[in-house]
């Protein structure tokens, strides 16, 4: 939009048009979404334990705590390098706007690609390491990157370095869904999946932007960066005590996670 409209007509109208193509694939989603088969039986949905917060809480403690730590440092580390990122170019290291949303087209559409790759390889390694792997470097990368990024001048640079985030956050990103789901028996998994990851992402991930920018309003901007560390740091402690779902993850309909 801010390539083929003024500014003038980009704040008078042209920025509803990404929100329409967003509605339109909305139904899409929907429309495939009602053609997918449910996973769970009518057992396990007429279950007494099925849609209880209670029920969830006191049975699937460790499940709740995982997908919590994990979402905290996920959503954080995604919007920082993300949503952010676009903002922390232009107001801290004062590279031109329009540059930096090309180059941040650019680096979401080859982490885009990426994910397929890095999917297929926790099929291969399991998720438990793949989650091991992110928050590892995530909780070492994410302040070096920030701190860099924040003096970078080249749009080269720029695309690199948050390319190279944008990579060790898809470690988690290309898994987020199934690695949640397989620690949830069907008749609590939307409610275990979307409660916890609706509180945290509200709490940490819809936050960052706001958080980031006080921050650089009380002259304390270097914060943020430790603060990202901290949360991914809080998610390797998640992973290093989540069971391998290979052999206790609840998708297949076989295995069972230890509590």
């Amino acid at each position: 939009m801010q390539a083929i409209l003024t500014i003038d007509e980009l704040k008078a109208w042209g920025w509803r048009i990404p929100f329409v193509i967003g509605a339109v694939a909305a139904v899409v989603a929907m429309v495939l979404r009602r053609s997918l088969a449910e996973t769970a039986s009518k057992e396990a949905m007429h279950s007494k334990e099925a849609g209880s917060l209670l029920g969830l809480l006191r049975n699937h403690p460790r499940a709740v705590l995982i997908v919590l730590a994990f979402t905290m440092g996920g959503s954080l580390y995604f919007y920082t390098f993300t949503t952010y990122m676009q903002k922390y170019l232009v107001n801290t290291a004062h590279m031109d706007a329009n540059v930096v949303t090309f180059v941040m087209t650019v680096v979401l559409i080859v982490y885009m690609l990426l994910q397929p790759v890095f999917g297929a390889l926790s099929d291969k390694i399991g998720r438990k390491n793949n989650m091991i792997l992110f928050t590892a470097l995530g909780a070492l990368a994410a302040a070096p990157l920030l701190f860099a990024l924040g003096s970078v001048s080249s749009p080269y640079a720029a695309f690199s370095l948050v390319l190279l985030a944008l990579a060790i956050a898809s470690f988690y990103t290309s898994i987020s869904g199934v690695v949640k789901a397989e620690l949830f028996p069907t008749e609590v998994r939307a409610l275990g999946v979307g409660f916890t990851y609706a509180v945290a992402n509200a709490l940490f991930g819809g936050t960052a932007e706001y958080v980031a920018l006080w921050l650089k309003s009380v002259g304390r901007e270097e914060w943020f960066a430790w603060y990202v560390a901290g949360m991914v740091a809080i998610g390797l402690a998640a992973s290093l005590i989540m069971p391998d779902t290979r052999k206790y993850g609840y998708l297949d309909g076989s295995g069972q996670v230890e509590r």
